[in-house]
């Protein structure tokens, strides 16, 4: 009789998030799938940032426990992941908007993007609709720099998003207000998916460069961008790897619990 339990996928959990999305073509399908179906649901995306704010901050830990899809992003949770006997593929913000955006054009899903600016909206808004000709930009928004999830502007927010009858929205707001956010739409929007994605906007505005493909592959896409923007980036990636030897340490019980397993 074949191990049911070996069967399964072996699912990487950091802090009781379980990285449920293996790779960007699980996560397209799955988050268009979910759409189609006319669910509400969230997607994150974790990285060492969002670990370390976890310990930090219990309303971004509850968004990260109601989402239903995440993703690693990261090449340390990736390996970390692989370790452990995971077929994970590293999946970030920005690598989901154009696949997910070609297929919604396809299915007719509509789309919203909230965050960054108006100029980097509409160029966005532009561009996408240009490269996926008939796909269905619902509206866009972008709210204060000092947007707050639980504010009067986030209530104005929802309402638009609401009203524009989209069925994907893209939050390009940072963490942790993007994860808060889309945590609070869950429970006042009907039938709507909201992505996480942090500066994917941007990138594809051209109003921010994303590191060259070889530092993404390479797993040094985060030096690229704190060489280019040191004052603001630094003590975030001081923070992270703070963060590394904790969540290591935490997660070696999984692998050798996982290995004694495949050695049984």
């Amino acid at each position: 009789m074949l191990d049911t339990h070996a069967q399964r996928p072996r699912r990487l959990t950091v802090d009781g998030i379980a990285i449920n999305v293996l790779s960007l073509p699980e996560a397209v399908s799955s988050i268009v799938s979910a759409a189609q179906g006319g669910d509400n649901f969230s997607v994150c995306t974790l990285n060492l940032d969002h670990v370390a704010q976890l310990q930090q901050r219990p309303d971004f830990r509850a968004a990260y426990r109601r989402a239903r899809f995440v993703t690693a992003d990261g090449f340390p949770i990736v390996m970390l992941g692989r370790l452990l006997g995971s077929r994970i593929e590293r999946t970030t913000g920005a690598d989901l908007v154009v696949p997910v955006c070609q297929e919604a054009r396809i299915r007719h899903l509509p789309v919203f993007m909230l965050g960054s600016n108006e100029r980097t909206l509409s160029l966005t808004a532009s561009r996408l609709t240009e490269r996926f000709q008939g796909l269905q930009i619902a509206g866009y928004y972008a709210p204060g720099a000092n947007f707050d999830p639980y504010s009067n502007e986030a209530n104005l927010a929802i309402d638009r998003i609401r009203a524009s009858g989209a069925k994907l929205c893209f939050i390009a707001l940072g963490a942790p207000k993007q994860e808060v956010f889309a945590a609070r739409c869950l429970d006042e929007l009907n039938g709507t998916g909201l992505l996480c994605i942090g500066a994917a906007l941007d990138f594809i505005a051209g109003t921010q460069t994303r590191a060259p493909a070889i530092t993404q592959k390479i797993g040094l896409e985060w030096a690229w961008r704190m060489l280019h923007a040191p004052r603001r980036l630094g003590p975030r990636y001081a923070r992270c790897m703070a963060a590394v030897p904790r969540l290591v340490v935490r997660t070696i019980p999984q692998i050798v619990n996982a290995r004694m397993r495949k050695a049984a």
